[in-house]
């Protein structure tokens, strides 16, 4: 029997690194709102939903790495 992982289709382990300071202002419709602070570029950005602060950290790791498409952010 081979016992080894097959690794086909499971995506490589991002590289970059970012912090990120999470508040939660309130809670309604069943997720979150809030804002985001991303340490190391010192950019806020306020979400309306639990979807929408996951892909503003998803943005920032593929800005970090690169990756060039419209971003959410903005500078303070």
């Amino acid at each position: 029997m081979n016992d080894t992982l097959d690794m086909k289709g499971v995506p490589e382990p991002r590289s970059s690194k970012c912090t990120f300071e999470i508040k939660i202002l309130n809670s309604q419709n069943a997720t979150w709102q809030g804002h985001v602070h991303w340490i190391e570029t010192d950019r806020k950005q306020y979400f309306r939903s639990v979807l929408e602060l996951l892909t503003l950290m998803d943005e920032a790791l593929s800005e970090t790495e690169g990756v060039t498409y419209p971003v959410s952010w903005v500078s303070d």
